[in-house]
């Protein structure tokens, strides 16, 4: 696995960046299964203008530390491990209890919606509003895609999840009409590429997924259809998502009194930014954001979706320099964050 992937038992490392004034309100950005805080960079610009946002890799993606599966992390929603906060919904939760001391917004996308309404339901009085970017809400969203169940396979799954190809630059692009320039593909590739550790992860929430995928998604229907859920909740579902089909979430939505947003762009969050700002001020009109996200799906997709300038990240060093390749920044400027459970954040650098 590599000593730069391991940590102590009780303590993991996590990697996060943030944009925006500290003295605004909070809104955290939760990436997606297979994916990384990277996937919130055009998100984290717009909203920074109003809001302190901050995004973070999931422990066994992106830049976050990979605990050896059922030894140091049990890559798991409730927490089969015999150690109860070593569990994606108990880690969540001393994540953001060192992050947001005071009430804050939560916005998830994809496969992770079930652990974050988890934690949301514990958490109610903490949440200003809860955002959903194509959550796997009905019964027959409860199946993994082919393109991520491959990882679980019982012979193959560990192979094809140290394909850095298969596991960032294929897995990211099947689930929707997107490109990926090769600059904006290795950073996605890169954990891959340097540890086995993310293939192992990979492997472990594979398995995990596609054995309690039906469980979780029961479990979130019936919270967010629970009379005692109070949390202002707004579903955003891009139509041209290739994974999770929209049939049923419109009724889901009425029948829970949820506000639902229907957007031209597939399962991952590239053009939500402007609208998640018009949820959190309370706009109902939402043709300005929709003018707004045209030109840029429009302008993007001719460019390349996944094209991003790096926003400000925590513990940035002096060397600002933007001609850099993100690759090469993720070993100085983007330091992560260490969090260990009932301790305070510090510098990764300086512990």
């Amino acid at each position: 696995m590599g000593a730069g992937s391991q940590s102590p038992a009780d303590v993991f490392r996590w990697f996060c960046i943030e944009k925006g004034s500290s003295a605004n309100p909070l809104v955290i950005l939760i990436h997606g299964f297979p994916s990384q805080a990277y996937s919130y960079r055009k998100v984290l610009t717009v909203l920074s203008e109003d809001y302190h946002a901050i995004a973070f890799d999931w422990l066994g993606f992106g830049f976050s530390d990979k605990p050896q599966p059922k030894f140091g992390f049990d890559y798991t929603l409730d927490g089969r491990h015999y150690k109860p906060q070593l569990y994606y919904a108990s880690s969540l939760e001393s994540l953001v209890n060192e992050m947001a001391p005071d009430k804050l917004s939560l916005v998830v996308q994809g496969y992770f919606a079930p652990v974050v309404v988890k934690y949301a339901s514990c958490h109610q009085e903490k949440l200003r509003d809860l955002v959903l970017i194509n959550p796997p809400l009905m019964e027959k969203h409860a199946k993994l895609p082919s393109t991520l169940a491959l990882f679980s396979n019982f012979l193959l799954g560990e192979i094809f999840s140290q394909d850095p190809l298969r596991a960032s630059d294929k897995a990211l692009t099947s689930c929707g009409p997107y490109m990926m320039k090769e600059e904006d593909a290795m950073v996605y590739r890169r954990p891959y590429l340097t540890s086995g550790s993310s293939g192992f992860a990979l492997n472990a929430i594979s398995r995990a997924m596609k054995k309690d995928l039906k469980a979780y998604v029961g479990t979130m229907r019936t919270i967010l259809t629970n009379k005692s859920w109070k949390t202002n909740t707004t579903i955003c579902w891009g139509l041209r998502d290739r994974w999770l089909s929209y049939d049923g979430v419109e009724d889901f939505c009425k029948a829970s009194n949820h506000k639902l947003v229907q957007l031209p762009m597939g399962h991952t969050p590239m053009h939500v930014g402007y609208l998640i700002r018009c949820v959190y001020k309370g706009y109902t009109r939402w043709n300005i954001f929709y003018d707004k996200l045209r030109v840029s799906y429009r302008s993007n997709f001719a460019a390349g979706i996944f094209r991003w300038a790096p926003p400000q990240p925590y513990y940035q060093s002096e060397d600002t320099s933007q001609s850099q390749n993100f690759c090469e920044r993720s070993k100085n400027a983007y330091n992560p964050v260490r969090v260990s459970y009932g301790m305070n954040i510090q510098n990764y650098n300086a512990a």
